[in-house]
């Protein structure tokens, strides 16, 4: 699919190596220091280029500007949402447990509560990793470091869809359009 910036769908968690986990990590620190911008842009370029994906958002779905949904308090808030959830998934990549229960809470609540299809989390994957790259090339520049957050952006996809598979999800059901 156009937008998934190489991730890789087919990686289980247990294709993380330790100095992946290490990578992963220290790569991480200067994005949530700037997690309210980082937030912001990946959302924005994620609606710009997937418009579909603002069907599950009432406070977005009729924005096309990027500079008016740079200014709505609502996206900065779920910018940063996106990013604390990612910092949360770093922090714990050595507790499978943790992370096995953060999977579970995000995508019971993706799937049962808000209907979110779960392609939208392999195209914010690809989102995620490109506007990382543009906006840390001192970090995400060299093509290793990129691999490996595809891998952990690929886990996150995968785990997704076994959440989805597990609570009963007809895959395509709301399929983007």
């Amino acid at each position: 699919m156009e937008g998934d910036g190489g991730v890789n769908l087919t990686q289980s968690p247990e294709t993380l190596t330790e100095d992946d986990v290490c990578v992963i990590q220290d790569t991480w620190r200067p994005v949530y220091e700037n997690r309210e911008n980082a937030g912001v842009a990946v959302l924005i370029r994620f609606f710009s280029n997937f418009p579909t994906a603002k069907q599950y958002f009432n406070q977005l779905r009729d924005m096309e500007d990027p500079e008016e949904m740079k200014q709505s308090t609502y996206l900065k808030k779920h910018g940063l949402r996106v990013m604390n959830a990612i910092n949360t998934m770093v922090e714990t990549l050595r507790d499978g447990d943790k992370l096995d229960t953060i999977f579970q809470q995000m995508g019971k609540s993706h799937a049962l509560r808000h209907k979110v299809d779960p392609v939208y989390f392999k195209i914010l994957a690809g989102v995620i990793l490109e506007v990382l790259v543009e906006a840390f090339p001192q970090c995400f520049s060299p093509a290793s470091v990129q691999s490996v957050w595809s891998k952990l952006l690929g886990v996150l996809y995968w785990q997704m869809n076994k959440v989805y598979s597990e609570v009963g999800w007809e895959f395509n059901q709301n399929a983007a359009k």
